[in-house]
């Protein structure tokens, strides 16, 4: 059950949200393998003096930080296939692939409280985070 959140320096439709959300949460299906109901996928658009970018970008205003917080456990080829996948779906969608950086953060299960205040290690998730 990832957590993540998509930063832009630029106002998009209600439309393009939804497809940027979507982009990212279709990534997560493919590459971790997570359930398509398991959606957990928040964006937020700054006014470009808020959210500062690396220099040398040929349209700054299109960078974009998807940050993913997720349970210890994925593979390195699972992280790469992550990587590859959310950048290739943003691209598809206008976003030069040298704009997009993904930050993922891995939390142990004990770390993490769900359904009710529990601890995640202590529930059957429903899916595996070993691939």
């Amino acid at each position: 059950m990832p957590s993540s959140l998509i930063e832009v320096r630029r106002n998009y439709s209600e439309a393009e949200e939804v497809q940027l959300i979507d982009a990212v949460h279709e990534a997560l299906v493919e590459a971790f393998k997570i359930p398509e109901e398991d959606k957990d996928v928040r964006l937020i658009s700054y006014a470009p003096h808020r959210f500062s970018h690396r220099p040398g970008l040929s349209q700054p205003e299109f960078f974009t930080l998807v940050s993913i917080d997720c349970f210890t456990g994925r593979s390195t080829d699972a992280k790469r296939a992550l990587y590859a996948a959310v950048v290739g779906r943003l691209s598809d969608l206008g976003i030069p692939r040298d704009h997009i950086t993904v930050v993922l953060r891995e939390i142990p299960t004990e770390n993490w409280g769900i359904r009710g205040g529990q601890a995640a290690c202590d529930v059957n998730l429903g899916f595996n985070v070993n691939v």
